[in-house]
């Protein structure tokens, strides 16, 4: 998988300030702040992300796609548990493979691949697959919150 430690610093610094927030760097070794999963997993906590080295960078994009997803109420109180409904945590799974692309390197196709080594779970038995079959109701629902251009384009918008 992808790490976090191979990407250029600038690249994620840049995509995380189009969304307001904070990119915050932790020791190798340490444990992240705000991580659900446990390190190496990005943790999120108010609007810094904090990653290591050998954070998988699928783990930092869904972590920051949870940010963009929530409401502002929750935004506030947002510490380790992002929350939301199935259907938002479905939002959040496309909207970070639409946002591997703006990331030099990655793009779509590595981030899919990683979500399968990761073991994220979709009935059509890949996250390939899924995007392209039950994804297109996660995509409805970015539209509709502003999330995303119906062409399918960011709004680089927080919900």
């Amino acid at each position: 998988m992808l790490q976090i430690g191979e990407l250029p610093r600038e690249a994620l610094a840049e995509l995380l300030g189009r969304y307001r927030t904070r990119r915050i760097d932790v020791p190798a070794g340490a444990s992240l702040p705000g991580s659900f999963w446990g390190a190496p997993e990005a943790g999120l906590v108010g609007d810094a992300l904090y990653v290591r080295a050998d954070t998988p960078v699928h783990s930092a994009l869904h972590e920051l796609c949870h940010r963009i997803c929530m409401d502002e109420a929750r935004r506030q109180r947002l510490d380790t548990d992002a929350g939301g409904s199935d259907e938002e945590e479905c939002a959040v799974c496309y909207l970070q493979v639409l946002l591997a692309d703006h990331l030099p390197g990655v793009g779509r196709a590595r981030l899919l691949t990683d979500m399968d080594t990761w073991g994220y779970s979709f009935r059509e038995g890949s996250a390939a697959a899924w995007l392209a079959g039950d994804g297109e109701e996660a995509r409805a629902w970015l539209v509709r919150h502003g999330l995303l251009e119906v062409g399918g384009r960011p709004t680089w918008r927080l919900r």
